[in-house]
């Protein structure tokens, strides 16, 4: 498995190399952001460790240039500025996982292989999922409502992917975290409330037939209703 690492502190680029060839990954360092740019651009990388603060293009930016021209891969986000705001500026940006400097070396690998995984997951489900006139497609990361091109962020497509793959279901608030935030999300945050906010918006908002459903002291369900 490749990795790109984008990191511009030399000793913490060292350690995570040295710890991620251990295990057997092939790992590309890039220590400033238009370097970073440059290899994600032009290789394929089963995955980017990306910190935030970086020299020359700082890894929000680079994190959207990458989530545009390469919608598909994966990005897990490695830094020190760990508050909530900066979590939802990095899933908004389109990183698909979020770990806090300091961490365990064992954490990293697990995160890298719970994004990972996920990527793989979804080649087992049909290409196309459908909800009333919702229409998801997995081999194009697109979202329809009624012929109407959506555009999403990483971390609300993969929202909405689980919502309807479960279609019918109740997902519970920490069911959500777990399968789009992957382990050991801080489960005390409202965060699955705004991005369920956030889908709701784009989702169901200018749409009579709404598809997005509360279902109170549980979570969320994805239904069509008469």
């Amino acid at each position: 498995m490749k990795v790109l690492l984008v990191e511009d502190e030399a000793r913490v680029a060292s350690f995570i190399k040295e710890g991620l060839e251990e295990n057997g990954y092939i790992v590309e360092i890039a220590s400033e952001g238009l370097t970073g740019r440059k290899f994600a651009l032009a290789n394929h990388y089963d995955i980017v460790l990306l910190d935030v603060i970086i020299p020359f293009l700082n890894g929000i930016d680079l994190c959207r240039e990458i989530r545009k021209q390469k919608p598909g891969m994966p990005i897990l986000m490695l830094t020190a500025l760990s508050s909530t705001t900066n979590k939802l500026e990095g899933f908004d940006a389109g990183a698909d996982d979020y770990l806090a400097k300091p961490f365990e070396f064992k954490e990293l690998l697990a995160r890298i292989k719970a994004v990972t995984n996920r990527t793989k997951d979804q080649k087992h489900y049909s290409n196309v999922l459908q909800v009333a006139d919702l229409v998801l497609n997995l081999d194009e990361k697109s979202v329809h409502r009624a012929n109407n091109k959506i555009d999403l962020t990483a971390k609300e497509y993969f929202l909405l992917e689980l919502l309807m793959k479960n279609a019918n279901r109740v997902l519970t608030r920490a069911e959500i975290s777990e399968k789009v935030w992957d382990i050991n999300f801080e489960t005390g945050t409202n965060i699955v409330d705004v991005y369920i906010a956030y889908l709701r918006r784009k989702i169901d908002k200018d749409y009579p037939k709404k598809l997005i459903h509360t279902q109170f002291g549980i979570g969320y369900v994805l239904r069509e209703e008469n």
